[in-house]
């Protein structure tokens, strides 16, 4: 398939309207910002919740992204100090860290259980060892596809530099034949990323999560302003955005 898959990460719990008013902060704004990035190109929004402890809240985004919108609902499972309570509300993927062997194994063999298909958070080539080691031992995940999201930039991980993206994807190769990734770079490191990412072969995660630069001395205005950028560049590189469907198809995730 030789699209471009967008997933767009619209806001982060650390973040509020006060810092930043431009960011989607209730579930309406989250909702209309979903429908808004979909119509734009957007296949996947990645939802990272102000209290990821509450099932029932977790279960109410799920529910009002997927009446709203046809895109895939991925949660993210950082900030939750019990982190099977996000792959227990429902959604389509999940957000599974690479932080210790426990943690990762719990997540991707609740992930099997549940039938949710996981995306694995990759901030540097080391964690791709780890990866390794839980498919070898615990099997594929649900859906049968193993597909990465690389955070670069951040201030635990590797640099978000284009020579980083290419030893990640070329390490990434010593993973089972089929394995797609994601990337996004935080803050600065946002645009080396994008085009590296779709220079080899790479997909894209863009949104207001990862950075609040458009430009220098020019902050985002929204976040489709950000996938907006991401069509275009996919669009240029002849690798126009894969639909919510066709992601399906690529990731694995059953049709609703």
């Amino acid at each position: 398939m030789t699209g471009t898959l967008i997933t767009v990460a619209p806001t982060g719990a650390d973040r509020g309207k006060a810092e930043v008013p431009a960011l989607p902060v209730t579930l309406a704004e989250l909702v209309t910002t979903a429908k808004e990035c979909e119509a734009l190109g957007a296949a996947v929004v990645h939802v990272r919740t102000r209290d990821p402890q509450d099932r029932d809240g977790l279960r109410a985004v799920v529910a009002a992204l997927r009446e709203s919108t046809g895109l895939i609902v991925q949660l993210a499972t950082t900030g939750a100090e019990d982190r099977l309570t996000v792959v227990d509300a429902g959604p389509d993927m999940v957000s599974i860290p690479m932080e210790s062997p426990g943690t990762t194994i719990n997540l991707h063999t609740r992930a099997q259980e549940r039938g949710v298909v996981p995306e694995y958070r990759i901030l540097g080539l080391d964690q791709l060892s780890l990866l390794e080691r839980v498919l070898t031992r615990y099997g594929l995940p649900a859906g049968g596809h193993i597909h990465l999201g690389l955070r670069l930039g951040a201030p635990d991980g590797a640099p978000g530099t284009a020579a980083t993206l290419v030893a990640c994807e070329q390490a990434i190769r010593d993973l089972p034949a089929g394995t797609t990734f994601s990337a996004t770079g935080i803050g600065r490191s946002t645009l080396p990323v994008m085009l590296a990412s779709l220079a080899t072969g790479g997909h894209l995660r863009v949104g207001m999560q990862d950075t609040l630069s458009y430009a220098e001395n020019r902050p985002v205005d929204s976040n489709m302003q950000l996938v907006a950028r991401a069509v275009g560049f996919a669009q240029l590189a002849q690798r126009p955005p894969l639909t919510p469907a066709q992601a399906r198809d690529l990731l694995g995730v059953p049709p609703r």
